[in-house]
């Protein structure tokens, strides 16, 4: 008879979505005290007439329904909408040394900035200051800086299209590049592999190929919790009798079955509809191995249909006319022994070439993937595997197929598209001084992980986050918190307090509040409207109506232009009050840099707005060759000094109730998880092995290249979950302390969350100075400095 489980842990046997979701998104309203607003705000959210709901990237339907929005996306409307605020007398109460001794659940979910502050260290606490005042100290602290080269811009993909593209101008007017972006930590291999493959580093299909395809790929994501709008998409395919052949180390439920809550039938029956035809729970950084397994026995299977005289398996016409590498590419699959690829990916021969039969016999597929792909140390090569995959059958540039990279926040992609990035292109640059007439800096500036070093190593001196929560984001919360804690100046642009708003500087330190997606925006031509970018290349209007949760609350374009105001002067003469008192001026702008962007403001106004040119889906390959380019892998496995028995394979999740570091509530509901998580996952087998039991309090430190005593997690309970063999997992962010700065893909400086070699210890048998993570999340200890 299997044990009681643990306090807290429970047999999920339901599906996705559901009353379960229904159910979660009533709570979280009323736990935000908007129960009946709330229903009325989500009813705008994802509508044409309405704001784009700031949790997910995923696009919206060309004819929507009522409920365009999802759980978790409704957790992020009511967590942004709450009733709850925190102005002068909460901080005049709170210093903050009391509030980082409280959870990061407790810190947001005291509600909504409603001042601009300041933090007096002879008092610790903050304080209110006016916004001019406030302003002027900032450009007077950027000014003053050596070099512009000292400071870092951050930039969160909550951020709308006009904020990024006033916050680049200001920074490049300014004479930096530093633009670290949350991009940097998810999906910037994506960004840097398949400019390299198929000439544009963005996905290529959009919301109605979903409709023709007969095959997805589902590989290293988690949709039901981290985009769950897609579940809807999935759902029609997989009842239409397509085939979904998902590829994740953790069986995740919605991947198995959903119930639809806009199902009358499903809420009425309890039922719910399969999704994956074929699950596969690959070994912890084991993709590209599994997918090489697949191209290999694809040619395996052209070979054998040659041979027979049946039509081909691979697009050989598409090939010769398309692509370039294919020859290096076969010459890698032929040399590549099944016995390694079976060890690398944990899935057996068979398995992955009845995959390929799936595959051979579809009409048009598509692959989805998230980062389960990008934060590894191969993150670049993973992405580039699985556009070989595609290009093997012609699977892009033609409707029903294409690649689809699942961004995580909601315009993440915009923001770069309108010039957020650190290593701007020449093109952009010259359009930028065409059109405002200066000549911008044009040596490659800093990404987070860069960012951060020269945060920690004293080299940069000043940071400002445009939104976010960077140093409980970033990896080595070692390494952030001596960061932040060395700057002369932080100015963090927040709807809401966070830890990293607690690390304060050596010298000034400020909190400006901003407007939330869901609130008016009303400047001097009246109210305005912003714009944003789905993952699938949509760009389309955000109309917040809310009131604004207090007078001296303002918007992002409106502070951006403030601070650049204040530091710049009449420097390049731009006309930064003509910005914020009308939107139309900066799209008018971002058209001239951008010429994608043609009749920007005209057609922005279209119900849905429109989609922006994506060369890659009309088979024009902006790459060196002109062509689509086969990529080859460059190893098999991350590490294969892993082969030691004690070493595991960490890869970090976010939970149900959670949003990269927002975390709603202390459930994880299709885990099983339920009031914390303090939990390691790991399979009941592998947890006999190392001679324990589900429910021991163990200790788990990082093992091989960054080892280091403080690169520990204490007290975590042990909880048996269908994990591969060698593999375990834990919540983002409280095992951060795990991931070393270092420890990054070294082509797109993405770190490594999901593939983190570490060893299991009994608890208390190995000291250090990290974190000891507390039932109810992520304490002041996550960012404690060595210093």
């Amino acid at each position: 008879m299997r044990k009681p489980r643990p306090e807290g842990i429970k047999d999920y046997t339901g599906p996705a979505g559901g009353w379960g979701a229904l159910k979660a998104v009533a709570v979280s309203l009323k736990a935000q005290q908007i129960v009946q607003r709330g229903a009325q705000t989500l009813l705008k959210s994802n509508q044409p007439d309405g704001f784009d709901c700031p949790s997910c990237a995923w696009p919206d339907p060309k004819h929507t329904s009522s409920f365009e929005f999802c759980e978790n996306g409704a957790k992020a409307v009511a967590w942004e909408s709450t009733a709850k605020r925190i102005g002068a007398e909460f901080f005049a109460e709170h210093s903050v040394s009391d509030l980082w001794a409280k959870t990061d659940h407790w810190l947001e979910g005291e509600g909504r900035v409603t001042e601009p502050l300041r933090y007096n260290a002879a008092t610790d606490h903050y304080e209110v200051v006016g916004w001019d005042e406030a302003l002027a100290e900032i450009g007077a602290g950027l000014v003053k800086l050596d070099d512009p080269n000292q400071a870092e811009f951050y930039t969160s993909g909550r951020c709308s299209n006009e904020a990024a593209f006033l916050l680049q101008l200001f920074v490049r007017l300014y004479g930096t590049n530093n633009f670290p972006d949350c991009s940097n930590m998810c999906h910037e291999a994506t960004s840097v592999g398949l400019p390299k493959s198929i000439g544009i580093g963005k996905g290529t299909v959009s919301l109605e190929d979903f409709d023709s395809c007969d095959l997805i790929f589902s590989i290293g994501h988690n949709p039901g919790t981290n985009h769950p709008r897609m579940m809807a998409t999935l759902r029609e395919v997989a009842r239409r009798g397509g085939k979904i052949i998902a590829f994740n180390p953790f069986k995740e439920r919605s991947l198995e079955r959903f119930e639809s809550p806009q199902s009358v039938v499903e809420m009425a029956t309890l039922s719910a509809t399969p999704i994956a035809t074929n699950y596969l729970q690959v070994k912890v950084g084991g993709d590209a191995a599994a997918i090489k397994g697949i191209c290999k026995a694809l040619l395996a299977l052209d070979k054998a249909a040659a041979a027979a005289g049946e039509p081909p398996v691979i697009d050989h016409a598409f090939i010769a006319e398309h692509t370039a590498g294919f020859d290096a590419l076969i010459a890698d699959l032929e040399a590549s022994d099944w016995a390694d690829i079976v060890q690398a990916s944990g899935l057996g021969q068979s398995d992955l070439e009845e995959v390929a039969r799936l595959y051979a016999q579809s009409t048009a597929a598509i692959a989805c993937y998230g980062m389960g792909i990008t934060q590894h140390r191969t993150g670049t090569s993973n992405v580039q595997q699985i556009a070989n995959l595609l290009l093997l059958r012609g699977n892009i540039g033609r409707p029903g197929a294409g690649i689809c990279p699942l961004r995580g926040h909601s315009n993440v992609q915009g923001d770069r598209t309108v010039g957020i990035t650190e290593r701007p292109m020449p093109v952009l640059l010259d359009k930028m001084k065409e059109v405002f007439g200066f000549e911008p800096p044009r040596e490659h500036g800093h990404s987070v992980v860069e960012s951060i070093a020269a945060m920690r190593d004293g080299t940069a001196k000043a940071v400002v986050c445009l939104g976010g929560n960077l140093a409980v984001a970033a990896s080595d919360p070692q390494a952030c918190a001596e960061g932040f804690r060395n700057m002369d100046l932080a100015v963090h642009i927040t709807t809401k307090l966070n830890r990293t708003q607690l690390l304060m500087a050596k010298g000034a330190t400020y909190i400006l509040p901003c407007l939330g997606r869901t609130e008016r925006d009303l400047q001097e031509s009246g109210p305005q409207s912003v714009t944003v970018e789905d993952s699938m290349s949509m760009v389309h209007a955000s109309r917040g109506f809310l009131m604004p949760p207090g007078e001296n609350v303002r918007s992002e374009p409106w502070i951006v232009a403030g601070i650049a105001k204040a530091t710049l002067g009449g420097k390049g003469g731009i006309d930064w009050d003509g910005y914020v008192a009308n939107y139309d001026l900066i799209r008018d702008k971002i058209e001239a840099v951008f010429p994608a962007f043609k009749d920007f403001n005209a057609r922005v106004r279209q119900p849905g707005g429109f989609h922006l040119v994506n060369s890659a889906a009309e088979r024009v390959w902006m790459t060196d060759t002109k062509k689509a380019n086969f990529m080859v892998a460059p190893h098999l496995e991350e590490d294969e000094s892993t082969r030691d028995p004690s070493v595991m394979r960490l890869t970090t999740v976010r939970s149900h109730d959670q949003y990269n570091t927002t975390i709603y509530a202390l459930d994880d509901r299709y885990r099983g998880v339920f009031g914390r998580r303090d939990v390691l996952f790991m399979n009941g087998k592998e947890i006999a092995r190392l001679g324990f039991e589900e429910g021991d309090v163990i200790d788990v430190t990082t093992a091989l290249d960054f080892k280091r005593d403080d690169r520990i997690v204490q007290g975590l309970m042990l909880v048996e979950h269908a994990l591969p063999d060698g593999c375990c997992a834990s919540y983002y962010p409280e095992t951060q302390p795990l991931i070393a700065l270092e420890d990054h893909d070294p082509q797109s400086f993405t770190p490594s969350y999901k593939s983190v070699p570490v060893q299991i210890h009994a608890a208390g048998t190995n000291r250090g100075a990290g974190l000891v993570v507390e039932r109810a999340g992520v304490a002041g200890q996550s960012l404690r400095a060595k210093a």
